[in-house]
Protein backbone atom coordinates (compact mmCIF):
# COMPACT_ATOMS: atom_id res chain seq x y z
CA UNK A 1 0.00 0.00 0.00
CA UNK A 2 1.34 3.43 -0.97
CA UNK A 3 1.26 5.91 1.94
CA UNK A 4 3.33 8.81 0.62
CA UNK A 5 1.76 12.24 0.37
CA UNK A 6 3.13 14.52 -2.35
CA UNK A 7 3.46 18.30 -2.10
CA UNK A 8 1.69 20.09 -4.95
CA UNK A 9 2.47 23.61 -3.72
CA UNK A 10 3.60 25.29 -0.53
CA UNK A 11 2.86 28.60 1.16
CA UNK A 12 5.06 30.24 3.78
CA UNK A 13 2.57 31.41 6.41
CA UNK A 14 5.08 32.73 8.95
CA UNK A 15 8.86 33.28 9.06
CA UNK A 16 10.36 33.70 12.55
CA UNK A 17 13.90 33.89 13.84
CA UNK A 18 14.38 30.12 13.55
CA UNK A 19 11.03 28.52 12.72
CA UNK A 20 8.80 28.74 9.69
CA UNK A 21 5.14 27.80 9.44
CA UNK A 22 4.03 26.34 6.11
CA UNK A 23 0.76 25.28 4.56
CA UNK A 24 1.06 22.77 1.73
CA UNK A 25 -1.52 21.55 -0.74
CA UNK A 26 -0.87 17.83 -1.15
CA UNK A 27 -1.88 14.82 -3.18
CA UNK A 28 -3.01 11.96 -0.95
CA UNK A 29 -2.23 8.30 -1.68
CA UNK A 30 -5.74 7.82 -3.10
CA UNK A 31 -5.26 10.68 -5.60
CA UNK A 32 -7.41 13.23 -3.75
CA UNK A 33 -5.97 16.54 -2.55
CA UNK A 34 -5.67 17.84 0.98
CA UNK A 35 -3.65 20.29 3.02
CA UNK A 36 -1.00 20.07 5.71
CA UNK A 37 0.11 22.82 8.08
CA UNK A 38 3.44 22.32 9.80
CA UNK A 39 6.45 23.92 11.41
CA UNK A 40 9.93 23.79 9.87
CA UNK A 41 12.41 23.55 12.76
CA UNK A 42 16.20 23.28 12.38
CA UNK A 43 16.46 20.42 14.87
CA UNK A 44 18.05 20.29 18.29
CA UNK A 45 20.42 18.33 20.49
CA UNK A 46 19.98 17.02 24.03
CA UNK A 47 22.92 16.07 26.22
CA UNK A 48 22.98 13.44 28.95
CA UNK A 49 25.98 14.82 30.82
CA UNK A 50 27.19 12.17 33.27
CA UNK A 51 29.51 13.32 36.04
CA UNK A 52 32.25 11.09 37.48
CA UNK A 53 30.12 10.63 40.63
CA UNK A 54 27.37 9.10 38.48
CA UNK A 55 25.01 12.08 38.67
CA UNK A 56 23.52 13.87 35.70
CA UNK A 57 23.86 17.57 35.00
CA UNK A 58 20.30 18.89 34.83
CA UNK A 59 18.63 22.28 34.36
CA UNK A 60 15.61 24.08 35.73
CA UNK A 61 14.26 26.60 33.26
CA UNK A 62 11.14 28.68 32.68
CA UNK A 63 9.50 27.98 29.33
CA UNK A 64 7.36 30.77 27.95
CA UNK A 65 4.79 28.92 25.82
CA UNK A 66 3.45 26.71 28.67
CA UNK A 67 4.18 29.48 31.24
CA UNK A 68 6.00 27.29 33.76
CA UNK A 69 9.34 25.90 34.88
CA UNK A 70 10.61 22.53 33.72
CA UNK A 71 13.41 20.18 34.77
CA UNK A 72 15.34 19.39 31.60
CA UNK A 73 18.48 18.01 30.04
CA UNK A 74 20.91 20.56 28.60
CA UNK A 75 19.77 21.09 25.03
CA UNK A 76 19.63 23.56 22.21
CA UNK A 77 18.87 24.37 18.61
CA UNK A 78 21.17 23.30 15.77
CA UNK A 79 22.44 26.32 13.85
CA UNK A 80 22.21 26.25 10.02
CA UNK A 81 24.91 23.94 8.63
CA UNK A 82 26.18 23.06 12.12
CA UNK A 83 27.44 19.55 12.84
CA UNK A 84 25.29 17.93 15.55
CA UNK A 85 28.27 17.02 17.74
CA UNK A 86 29.63 20.57 17.51
CA UNK A 87 26.19 21.80 18.55
CA UNK A 88 26.04 19.39 21.50
CA UNK A 89 29.47 20.49 22.72
CA UNK A 90 28.54 24.17 22.34
CA UNK A 91 25.22 23.83 24.16
CA UNK A 92 26.69 21.81 27.04
CA UNK A 93 29.35 24.43 27.72
CA UNK A 94 27.09 27.44 27.14
CA UNK A 95 24.36 26.22 29.48
CA UNK A 96 26.24 24.25 32.14
CA UNK A 97 29.90 25.25 31.92
CA UNK A 98 31.03 21.66 31.30
CA UNK A 99 33.12 20.19 28.51
CA UNK A 100 33.37 16.44 27.96
CA UNK A 101 36.18 14.10 26.98
CA UNK A 102 33.88 11.38 25.61
CA UNK A 103 30.84 11.76 23.37
CA UNK A 104 28.45 9.00 22.25
CA UNK A 105 25.50 9.59 19.92
CA UNK A 106 22.61 7.60 21.41
CA UNK A 107 19.70 8.15 19.03
CA UNK A 108 17.60 10.50 16.95
CA UNK A 109 13.96 11.07 17.90
CA UNK A 110 11.17 13.05 16.24
CA UNK A 111 9.17 14.72 19.04
CA UNK A 112 6.29 16.36 17.15
CA UNK A 113 5.65 14.43 13.91
CA UNK A 114 2.04 15.54 13.61
CA UNK A 115 2.90 19.21 13.11
CA UNK A 116 6.69 19.72 12.89
CA UNK A 117 9.78 18.34 11.18
CA UNK A 118 11.97 18.87 14.28
CA UNK A 119 14.41 16.11 15.17
CA UNK A 120 16.21 15.69 18.48
CA UNK A 121 19.76 14.28 18.51
CA UNK A 122 20.71 12.65 21.84
CA UNK A 123 24.29 12.47 23.10
CA UNK A 124 25.90 10.95 26.17
CA UNK A 125 28.77 13.09 27.46
CA UNK A 126 31.30 11.70 29.96
CA UNK A 127 34.66 12.74 31.34
CA UNK A 128 33.30 16.14 32.30
CA UNK A 129 35.37 19.14 33.36
CA UNK A 130 33.88 22.45 34.48
CA UNK A 131 35.34 25.41 32.56
CA UNK A 132 32.61 28.03 33.06
CA UNK A 133 29.37 28.66 31.25
CA UNK A 134 28.50 31.20 28.57
CA UNK A 135 24.73 31.65 28.58
CA UNK A 136 23.14 33.30 25.55
CA UNK A 137 21.67 36.77 26.08
CA UNK A 138 18.22 36.39 27.60
CA UNK A 139 18.88 32.82 28.76
CA UNK A 140 18.25 32.10 32.44
CA UNK A 141 18.51 28.66 33.99
CA UNK A 142 19.63 26.86 37.11
CA UNK A 143 22.08 23.96 36.81
CA UNK A 144 22.09 21.12 39.35
CA UNK A 145 23.05 17.46 39.79
CA UNK A 146 20.59 14.59 39.98
CA UNK A 147 21.13 10.83 40.08
CA UNK A 148 19.62 8.80 37.26
CA UNK A 149 17.55 6.82 39.77
CA UNK A 150 16.12 10.01 41.24
CA UNK A 151 15.52 11.49 37.78
CA UNK A 152 13.55 8.39 36.77
CA UNK A 153 11.57 8.61 40.02
CA UNK A 154 10.83 12.26 39.21
CA UNK A 155 9.47 11.10 35.84
CA UNK A 156 7.20 8.62 37.66
CA UNK A 157 6.04 11.36 40.04
CA UNK A 158 5.48 13.92 37.27
CA UNK A 159 8.22 16.30 38.48
CA UNK A 160 10.02 15.67 35.19
CA UNK A 161 7.34 15.77 32.51
CA UNK A 162 9.06 17.26 29.48
CA UNK A 163 9.31 14.76 26.60
CA UNK A 164 12.88 15.44 25.42
CA UNK A 165 14.16 14.76 28.93
CA UNK A 166 12.00 11.68 29.51
CA UNK A 167 13.17 10.10 26.24
CA UNK A 168 16.80 10.90 27.05
CA UNK A 169 16.60 9.46 30.57
CA UNK A 170 15.02 6.24 29.33
CA UNK A 171 17.68 5.89 26.63
CA UNK A 172 20.45 6.48 29.16
CA UNK A 173 19.03 3.87 31.51
CA UNK A 174 18.94 1.30 28.70
CA UNK A 175 22.42 2.24 27.49
CA UNK A 176 23.98 1.94 30.96
CA UNK A 177 22.31 -1.49 31.32
CA UNK A 178 24.04 -2.79 28.20
CA UNK A 179 21.73 -1.72 25.37
CA UNK A 180 24.21 -0.17 22.96
CA UNK A 181 23.33 2.61 20.55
Amino acid sequence: MELKETCLDTELVYQGDFIRVRKDRIRLPDGKTGSREYINHPGAVAVLALLDNGNLVMERQFRYAPQREFIELPAGKIDPGEDILVCAKRELQEETGYVAGEWIHLTTAWPCIGYADERMEYFLARGLAHVGRKLDDGEFLEVFELSLAEALEWVRLGKINESKTIVGLFWLEKYLNGWKA
